[in-house]
């Protein structure tokens, strides 16, 4: 009776706590709502300049969210800055009269490699308008000051650091984890490289992965070097000579070897931002954050009746809805279906931004882009990545735009079982038993080994679906499947490699392939659409509400340290064949 009584007792403890929770919630959504709705766009004044942070995550396209502003007992909305508004600011700035220039603080970037490209030739272009340029930082990243290169002038803090070190991957190998657990991590592949499986068998990389991260990122490398020395007309071989040797330890070296153009406090740029401005250096230096800059952009004009539709697809490729930032197979193919038979869009640009997930999600996604494309022009755009199943969505279109650093291929397929049966016994005591009415009615399960038969249906079935991915690429492609066997395998490849093999047609940014899809359907005067449509911003602060307070308070945690627990948590988690980048790749 004791025991029931704390059971009650518990479940009226947890059912009060999760009706606090979503209370607040209400309340904060509410709130946020009210503010949002009366977030009228910044006024401009004359003689401004763009203050240009990009101290937020960067996503595809801004998230409606009305918690921006909220922070009440510590829970907030995560601030994100949407790609396509930065784009449209800063080619509406290129004609605004009333900005002058922009001041890069880039004490923070948060953005893929092939994301800050597309920004970098935003910021190149707006140059062309003749207008200023100018950066500034106490700690320069390598990401930031790419980004930096292409100003008039870069600046530094005198105390103040600049990352000049080469490019750098790392990843997390769980097998010593997973051993101690006595967790073992079931693993039935297709492909020499797909090491999206090492982290859970393996302690280091093997000699095929070590391989394919040597090449695509020094492609990566070589492309960022050749950025910054036609900026700062350093050459190459000099860049690589400072990486290497590791000749910028100061900020004075920066100054130099002609990385930046001078030493410079605060106050001293901020009195030269006012000095290019024609303002007195007694008064406020008149300038608009790039956030409130963003909310006054206005859709592009063009004819209603000829339209191009973008097509966002971003995050992990999942069965059903998705959202915002995963790639929901139904959400998505609803999407497709509705631009195909749309008479008024006469062309589609597919914009891909994943590193994959499910198998059969892809495949529903690609029979969509497969049905569009013979009734329209489909022109693919990728992003930081496009890999494995988000290559497997691009793989049908007509033509397919990457950057030179987008991070594309890994064309193999996978599977991972993991066997927890020691785990639960000998590490919880906790044993499991039951009946079934055939021998393979538990197939898939976590509680006991694979048997040999079964493993050899699972192998037998991931050949299966290897065969069939090859054979979309090699149909859409127009190259034959022995051929894409050879390039796929697994095998990572940046945008610049894969451009050689023939996975993609182009390197280009988003404005590229949007003109190439107008180009394609013959039509010049036009109006971009945006597709699927955004979720209501108050539908999504309660969707999955206690999910992402878990993740909040998850983050809190770890720091930065949560992706490494994201990426086991999700590997524990996979459901069914997956087609997915090696691992979560992140450059530094």
């Amino acid at each position: 009776m004791k025991g029931f009584f704390k059971f009650v007792f518990a479940s009226m403890l947890g059912f009060i706590l999760s009706f606090i929770v979503l209370g607040l919630l209400l309340v904060v959504g509410i709130v946020g709502l009210i503010s949002s709705a009366g977030d009228e766009p910044a006024k401009v004044e004359a003689n401004s300049v763009i203050h240009f942070s990009l101290n937020y995550p960067i996503v595809e396209r801004t998230i409606k969210n009305p918690l921006d502003n909220i922070d009440i007992a510590g829970i907030h909305g995560d601030k994100t800055l949407g790609l396509n508004d930065i784009l449209s600011a800063l080619k509406r700035a290129k004609s605004d009269e009333n900005i002058k220039g922009i001041y890069l603080d880039l004490s923070g970037v948060q953005g893929g490699m092939a994301t800050l490209e597309e920004i970098r030739n935003g910021l190149l272009d707006f140059k062309k308008s003749k207008k200023f340029i100018l950066a500034y930082s106490e700690v320069y990243s390598q990401k930031a000051y790419y980004l930096a290169s292409v100003a008039d002038k870069v600046y530094i803090n005198p105390e103040g650091i600049l990352e000049f070190t080469g490019l750098s991957s790392q990843s997390p190998y769980f097998k010593g984890a997973l051993e101690k657990l006595e967790i073992e991590a079931q693993v039935i592949k297709v492909g020499t490289y797909k090491s999206a499986v090492e982290p859970f068998i393996l302690d280091k990389m093997s000699d095929a992965n070590r391989k394919q991260v040597t090449s695509f990122l020094g492609s990566l490398y070589q492309h960022l070097l050749s950025g910054v020395s036609t900026s700062r007309k350093i050459s190459r071989d000099s860049l690589f000579a400072m990486a290497n040797q590791l000749k910028i330890q100061k900020a004075q070296d920066a100054v130099t070897y002609k990385l930046v153009d001078g030493l410079r406090y605060k106050d001293q740029v901020i009195d030269e931002l006012k000095t290019r401005t024609g303002i007195d250096k007694k008064n406020d230096l008149k300038s608009i954050s790039l956030m409130d800059y963003m909310k006054a952009n206005t859709p592009e004009e063009g004819d209603m009746d000829s339209r191009v539709a973008v097509v966002y697809a971003s995050g992990e490729i999942t069965g059903g809805e998705g959202d915002d930032e995963s790639i929901g197979s139904e959400r998505i193919s609803r999407a497709l279906r509705k631009v195909r038979l749309d008479k008024k869009i006469k062309a589609v640009v597919f914009r891909i931004n994943s590193g994959g997930g499910s198998a059969l999600a892809s495949d529903v996604i690609w029979r969509e882009v497969a049905l569009t494309r013979k009734v329209k022009p489909v022109i693919v755009s990728m992003g930081d990545v496009a890999a494995s199943g988000g290559y497997y969505i691009a793989c049908a279109a007509d033509s397919i735009f990457a950057q030179p650093n987008t991070i594309t291929g890994s064309i193999g397929v996978f599977g991972i079982i993991p066997n927890m049966q020691k785990f639960f016994n000998n590490k919880l005591g906790i044993t499991f038993d039951g009946v079934k009415t055939a021998e393979h009615a538990d197939l898939g399960t976590t509680l006991r080994p694979l048997t040999d038969s079964e493993r050899f249906i699972i192998q037998t079935e991931v050949n299966r679906i290897y065969a069939t991915f090859t054979k979309r690429v090699a149909d859409g492609r127009k190259k034959t499947q022995a051929y894409v066997d050879s390039i796929g395998q697994g095998r990572v490849w940046s945008g610049t490699e894969a451009l050689k093999i023939g996975l993609v047609d182009r390197l280009g940014n988003i404005d590229d392939a949007i003109r190439s899809a107008a180009k394609m359907a013959k039509i010049k005067n036009y109006k971009l659409v945006a597709y699927p449509a955004q979720k209501d911003p108050f539908e999504a602060i309660f969707s999955g509400g206690e999910d992402k307070l878990k993740e909040h308070f998850s983050k809190l945690q770890f720091g930065d340290n949560y992706v490494y627990f994201q990426q086991l948590q999700s590997a524990l988690k996979l459901n069914g064949i997956q087609a997915r980048l090696p691992y979560t790749i992140s450059i530094r």
